[in-house]
């Protein structure tokens, strides 16, 4: 799933990354509203909200609105930065990791502080907040960069409005069979269905296990990164294996 970067990445590729990463992300998502009544997966709503508190005057609450925005600009700034500097194939993987590394621990923080140390001050929500809108950023510039603008877990605006340019197109014969076309509608729906299965499913955790579901969330990701590591070694067991047959038979023909 992060191994492979743009063109190389086939379509079951994008679509396991697409799945997990969306899970993750809805579950993210329904957590902070019923935790802190903010979304944090996007920042559509959070711009109203700034040009709503400006219109106000309320300048330190449009402040903290504006640190947010940078902030999930910040998390796609870091993703793509490190994707883009790292060319080698171990480099790569390494780079693809980092930012799932650092969204695991932005929200393993946030759930061990809600566990232990949250009062409900309001200074403490907007920077928890924060730390959560710059994890869901630094997903979803992982998830665009490599995957060439194709797939992007963190919200469903955009989503929605391909899935209905796509339908629309399905309406004419030529295109109904179009390989291209029905492969982006799966991956469409896929996105669709697994962000709202992570919204649902983290809904009912929460409300069981309250701030373990932060841990949950942890262990969807670490899935993406064990996947990937262990696709590495298996490759690069076949590429010595092979090696090694070379060199056997090159060896054996000299004898």
């Amino acid at each position: 799933m992060l191994r492979k970067y743009s063109n190389y990445r086939s379509f079951a590729d994008n679509i396991k990354l697409g799945a997990l990463t969306a899970f993750s992300a809805g579950m993210v998502n329904v957590i902070s509203v019923i935790v802190f009544f903010a979304f944090t997966s996007n920042v559509t709503g959070h711009y109203a909200i700034l040009a709503q508190e400006i219109a106000k005057g309320n300048w330190y609450q449009g402040a903290v609105v504006l640190v947010w925005i940078f902030l999930f600009f910040a998390g796609n700034f870091t993703s793509n930065c490190l994707i883009i500097h790292n060319n080698t194939p171990t480099g790569r993987y390494v780079a693809h990791a980092i930012p799932v590394f650092l969204e695991m621990a932005c929200l393993m923080f946030v759930g061990i502080y809600l566990q232990y140390f949250y009062s409900e001050s309001l200074k403490e929500t907007e920077f928890l907040v924060a730390a959560m809108l710059f994890a869901m950023g630094l997903q979803n510039g992982l998830t665009a960069s490599i995957s060439n603008g194709k797939v992007k877990t963190t919200h469903l605006t955009g989503l929605t409005t391909d899935l209905g340019i796509v339908f629309s197109m399905f309406t004419k014969k030529e295109f109904r069979n179009d390989k291209k076309l029905v492969e982006k509608a799966q991956l469409l729906l896929a996105i669709m269905f697994s962000y709202m299965a992570g919204g649902i499913i983290s809904g009912l955790l929460y409300y069981k296990i309250e701030n373990v579901t932060f841990l949950i969330i942890g262990m969807m990701l670490s899935v993406v990164l064990l996947y990937d590591y262990y696709k590495l070694q298996v490759t690069k067991f076949v590429q010595r294996r092979r090696l090694y047959n070379r060199r056997y038979a090159l060896t054996d023909r000299k004898i």
